[in-house]
């Protein structure tokens, strides 16, 4: 990709709407399409393995999740041994690549086996790991390739791509679910990940090119193998004050969600599958539409002006009204509504925000411990969520009204660590600016 000119109106639009720089733009655009490239893959399947859930009991999907939350555990440490042994010029793509060739796997095993239920279950558990693995790779390779002001700047544009991509993959899926089947969805998918693999040593040349080409040592940025201890993301989660604020903060995110999820899927229990997967399909498409204006054209504006401090707590102090209004007016058009609003939220402002806090962390932290994180606090998280729903409901007998309050409170306390993370983050930029 050529570098545009400086004078040209393109150019000058893109920067005043953007605030991209001219050596950013090509960067940009890469990372943005291989987002957009995931979560189409992604939200291909994710429909219909939502769909599936309002068939099981939530002590059946409680159960579910805590399988999921030790099958991510060793996903995880299986992922910490590649990255301790493999160049990232090989585990990046790998991954992807391991993915693609799991749902050629899958579909072929679904084709012959009869155990439907097992099938269903198999599929959702897979597709739960992979909706996070894949999601945490990436941004462990953005962090590591832009820098702490860049990803001020960027990151909420390169994550308008997984709001694109996820509008793209719900309507794929809307359309082609009933002309080829959801099985055959699984291949689709896999062509996807398979073509995104040129997408990443194309944006490591780009890294020492454009966006940092006075710092050390970058040239031979793939063939850096991430040495050290395999399990070291585990042990630093756990020693670093900064990696458990940042575990605790979606630790709150995964329980407010899963309380929502949970309550959405019990409304829906009544309808057919088809017309599940139909309203997940919708609520997906108009979560990600209000999504992309936000992080293209205001989130980066937000962050700079109001420092990531009060970034952070936006979002869960919206989200706590939201919830005290289905307290209040429990109904399912208000818990659809407050859905949309924290994923939204999430999407534009609070996901782009949290990954700006990888910035701060060395390498090994980007790509071990925000894995552990990423994949098992965050499965963790929609476990306890789970049998604290299941509890609060079944042994309890609290209503939607009683969840909803206590999901307002939970908010309250995730916007105060959002505030510690977020200052702790402009602390950091700050000693890093002065220093250059």
């Amino acid at each position: 990709m050529s570098e545009p000119d400086r004078s040209g109106p393109l150019y000058r639009f893109i920067r005043s709407a953007t605030k991209i720089e001219a050596n950013e733009i090509s960067a940009t655009l890469l990372s943005f399409l291989f987002i957009f490239a995931l979560m189409v893959a992604y939200n291909i399947l994710k429909p219909v393995r939502d769909s599936m859930a309002p068939d099981w009991s939530d002590v059946e999907l409680a159960r579910l999740w805590t399988y999921n939350f030790f099958f991510s555990a060793a996903a995880v440490s299986l992922y910490g041994i590649a990255v301790s042994r493999i160049r990232l010029k090989y585990l990046v793509p790998g991954v992807y690549g391991f993915f693609a060739m799991s749902f050629v796997l899958f579909y072929l095993g679904a084709r012959s086996l009869d155990d439907v239920g097992f099938v269903d279950k198999a599929f959702y558990l897979w597709i739960s790991l992979f909706s996070l693995f894949h999601i945490s790779v990436f941004w462990s390779l953005m962090a590591d390739l832009y820098s702490k002001t860049q990803a001020l700047r960027l990151f909420a544009i390169i994550a308008s791509g997984a709001s694109v991509g996820t509008i793209a993959g719900s309507a794929a899926t809307l359309v082609l679910a009933n002309i080829i089947g959801t099985m055959n969805l699984m291949l689709i998918a896999a062509l996807i990940l398979v073509a995104i693999v040129p997408i990443i040593g194309w944006l490591y040349g780009l890294k020492s090119r454009r966006l940092q080409p006075d710092e050390a040592g970058i040239v031979n940025d793939q063939e850096t193998i991430v040495s050290g201890n395999p399990f070291a993301g585990f042990t630093e989660f756990v020693r670093n004050p900064f990696l458990l604020g940042i575990g605790l903060f979606i630790f709150l995110y995964t329980t407010i969600g899963s309380f929502a999820y949970f309550e959405i899927k019990n409304l829906l229990e009544d309808l057919d599958r088809d017309t599940r997967a139909q309203i997940w399909a919708g609520i997906n498409l108009t979560v990600n539409t209000l999504t992309i204006a936000t992080a293209m054209f205001a989130t980066g504006r937000i962050a700079s002006r109001l420092g990531l401090a009060k970034t952070l707590a936006l979002v869960p102090l919206i989200v706590a009204i939201g919830f005290l209004a289905v307290a209040v007016n429990p109904m399912l058009a208000v818990v659809v509504i407050s859905w949309v609003v924290l994923k939204a939220g999430n999407y534009a402002i609070t996901r782009p925000g949290r990954e700006m806090l990888y910035t701060l962390v060395n390498r090994e932290d980007r790509f071990k411990a925000k894995p552990v994180i990423d994949i098992v606090v965050y499965r963790g998280g929609d476990t306890l969520a789970s049998w604290a729903f299941a509890g609060l409901t079944a042994a309890l007998g609290l209503g939607l009204g009683a969840v909803a309050a206590i999901g307002a409170a939970i908010a309250i306390v995730w916007a105060i660590v959002g505030v510690y993370l977020g200052r702790t983050y402009d602390r950091g930029a700050a000693d890093a600016a002065a220093v250059v």
